[in-house]
């Protein structure tokens, strides 16, 4: 790694650090570039905003879920439709857990979809790809009806577990009841797409 990428890497510790402590809103760049050792000033030639480093943060975290989604694209071995209701569940989960186990990301969760929206629409594309890949794989294989559009459908099944992306910020259930729900809505979804 080189002397830049190294910096911008202390600085999303650093931010991290202080945010999962003391919350979003009370941090500052000020602080963040004083647990770095460096100057405030010097902060910003890496971050434009705190809410950049809060989109750098979220992307961090969802590079790992993400190649967990590749992979799971990948792994024709479960049916398409195991692959997809494995993938919901564990999109919720994961979000559920992350947000369980430190409230304070919450509020990082609120503030990215209250002022930058195109940050969560480019996540959905991106969790689109491997949907698709498992909707094609299983339309090969004669597992699932064939569809006019993959994409369109992947979309509309983004949108039918909306309320499971980010469950804190949409209901207070436990995951349990959660869990129930998603279920019900992929038993609707499979009875739909099973050819």
């Amino acid at each position: 790694m080189d002397d830049r990428t190294d910096t911008r890497d202390a600085i999303l510790h650093a931010a991290t650090e202080r945010i999962l402590h003391y919350g979003y809103g009370k941090t500052t760049m000020a602080e963040i570039a004083k647990d770095c050792d460096m100057s405030a000033g010097n902060i910003y030639r890496f971050f434009k905003s705190k809410l950049d480093i809060a989109e750098a943060l979220a992307r961090k975290a969802n590079t790992e879920t993400f190649q967990v989604y590749a992979d799971m694209a990948r792994d024709d071995a479960s049916s398409a439709i195991t692959r997809l209701r494995q993938f919901f569940h564990l999109r919720m989960n994961r979000t559920f857990e992350l947000l369980a186990s430190n409230a304070k990301l919450l509020e990082v969760a609120e503030v990215l979809a209250d002022d930058r929206p195109t940050f969560a629409n480019e996540q959905l594309a991106q969790e689109r790809i491997y949907i698709v890949q498992i909707l094609e794989q299983g339309i090969s294989s004669g597992e699932l009806r064939p569809q006019k559009d993959t994409t369109f459908t992947a979309e509309m099944m983004q949108m039918a577990f909306m309320k499971f992306s980010y469950p804190q910020l949409w209901s207070h259930l436990t995951l349990d009841k959660l869990e129930r729900e998603v279920d019900g809505v992929f038993d609707l979804m499979e009875a739909a797409l099973k050819a």
